[in-house]
């Protein structure tokens, strides 16, 4: 999506802060919030369904249009239904340098979240290189992130498997490395996003689901020590 730098903006108008609040999960229509590696944007569509809106959302992927078209049976309608909710979407953005995309760091965001990082599998899922390379990932997320999130109560919430081999990743020793402390962690339940499809994204078989298993969402905030 092109947006032109100087013209568009996330501001809150009169209509908005009347509207009543309307929370799914850990998240609310008065918070500004950023998802990154959306996959299908079923993700961002639950939510947006949900608000009744989605003029607080700011919704990416690393796929062009073109490969989101290719690799997702319902990621374009997902998109169309978004973009008439208020959506801002944007293509081929990399967490790992997000905070330098020319929108996203005029921007500061109540929730930042991250569903599921993943490279692709490009090893096998326990080797150490694809175990280095999830981190790498995962690293450079959160150092990017750390930047565009709102001081105060803002927070970034990474969703990620547990386990073997994941807990290998070193989530929360990586976010401390960037200057992030974890709040809490807290089972995440597919069940409470209707509409949410976890897909592999990647690979001849990118549309079909993953097995989840047990997984948590690590909720993060800004390290405030001095």
């Amino acid at each position: 999506m092109k947006v032109p730098e100087n013209e568009v903006k996330m501001e809150s108008s009169d209509e908005d802060d009347e509207e009543d609040e309307v929370w799914r999960k850990h998240y609310s229509s008065k918070h500004r919030i950023l998802l990154v590696g959306e996959g299908d944007f079923s993700f961002a569509l639950c939510l947006a369904n949900h608000f009744g809106s989605a003029r607080n959302i700011v919704a990416t992927c690393l796929d062009s249009q073109d490969d989101l078209e290719r690799k997702f049976s319902d990621g374009i309608r997902n998109v169309r239904e978004l973009e008439e909710r208020g959506c801002l979407v944007f293509y081929g953005i990399d967490v790992r340098n997000m905070s330098q995309h020319f929108f996203l760091r005029t921007q500061r965001f109540d929730r930042i979240v991250y569903n599921f990082p993943h490279v692709g599998f490009l090893f096998r899922e326990d080797s150490f290189c694809q175990i280095q390379l999830n981190k790498e990932l995962v690293e450079g997320f959160l150092r990017n992130a750390r930047v565009l999130l709102k001081k105060g109560d803002g927070e970034i919430h990474v969703t990620h498997k547990e386990g073997e081999p994941y807990n290998k990743w070193e989530l929360v020793e990586e976010a401390m490395k960037a200057g992030l402390q974890l709040q809490e962690t807290v089972p995440f339940c597919k069940n409470d996003y209707p509409g949410y499809q976890n897909k592999r994204a990647d690979g001849g078989h990118s549309n079909a689901p993953f097995w989840l298993g047990d997984c948590s969402t690590y909720k993060f905030k800004l390290n405030q020590s001095p």
